[in-house]
């Protein structure tokens, strides 16, 4: 929770975003029938899903204007840069099971995401999962560069990008 709260105060625009995120993760995961364990995993990894922005420079994370190709592609590294921060802190195996959602949220179901292009069930479950939360609370969030938009839009998109972009059952679960 300290990380993610850092993260939160290092940027103004997404105060408040991962605990929204591991918030929406919960509830599809407890939708979605896992146990409380598991549940408890699920919201610490969805509360350190974006904590690689730390290693992103404030020029491109606190930009704005639409990033360049180049600034995207360096955004684009913060899932890893997470779960590198993540490998080294001790003790190593209260970390490990928080390490794949954080490293794969930006994954899509048809093997369009990154870091890796994994596709489908090669997705780690949480990483599916924190897919859709985080999605949901990007679109309907201001950010420095555009206003959120309406929760109505934002469900349709999910709706559109059931099997595509999201994994459907979890975006089913969601959107219900």
């Amino acid at each position: 929770t300290t990380l993610a709260l850092a993260l939160d105060a290092r940027d103004q625009y997404t105060a408040g975003h991962s605990v929204r995120v591991a918030e929406y993760s919960v509830l599809i995961g407890r939708e979605a029938g896992l146990c409380e364990a598991s549940l408890d995993t699920l919201r610490k990894s969805a509360l350190l899903h974006d904590i690689g922005k730390i290693g992103i420079r404030d020029s491109i994370l606190l930009k704005e204007g639409r990033l360049t190709h180049e600034e995207f592609e360096e955004i684009k590294r913060h899932p890893v840069i997470g779960a590198g921060i993540l490998s080294n802190v001790q003790p190593g195996e209260m970390m490990e099971p928080l390490i794949p959602g954080v490293k794969y949220h930006h994954e899509r179901y048809d093997g369009m995401g990154y870091p890796d292009g994994l596709m489908g069930d090669d997705i780690p479950l949480f990483g599916r999962i924190m897919a859709v939360a985080d999605a949901y609370d990007a679109m309907t969030s201001d950010r420095p560069y555009r206003r959120g938009m309406p929760v109505e839009k934002a469900l349709s998109i999910i709706e559109e990008g059931k099997g595509t972009q999201w994994d459907p059952e979890f975006a089913e679960l969601f959107l219900n």
